[in-house]
């Protein structure tokens, strides 16, 4: 009984050495992330406060959060152009999915 234990220990610590090896490796082999200027920097920042906002009162629209991701992949790229664009984009359309909900329910009916 103990020398199973001991081979299932053994085979247990082997295991976990390995996946720390692998993830040692795997961030060591990621490139510097591009820079943007500080203007881009800033629109990003305000669209994912502005996202964030419109997420946390469930009035966020799948196009805001979809140009978000746009205007951080661009970002990762080191592409400040498009990173204005669709960090604008982002916050306009979070800002009016916040707006809509002062919009008067719709009663269908009687």
């Amino acid at each position: 009984m103990s020398k199973a234990l001991l081979v299932l220990t053994s085979v247990a610590l082997l295991g976990l050495s390995g996946c720390a090896d692998m993830q040692t490796q795997s961030s060591a082999a990621q490139p510097a992330k591009a820079s943007i200027s500080a203007e881009a920097q800033a629109a990003l920042s305000a669209a994912q406060a502005d996202v964030k906002a419109a997420k946390a009162k469930n009035a966020l629209w799948t196009t805001s959060e979809a140009a978000l991701k746009a205007a951080e992949e661009a970002a990762g790229k080191g592409d400040s152009a498009t990173v204005l664009k669709d960090a604008k984009q982002a916050s306009t359309l979070a800002k009016d999915g916040l707006a809509q909900l002062n919009y008067p329910m719709l009663k269908v009916g009687d």
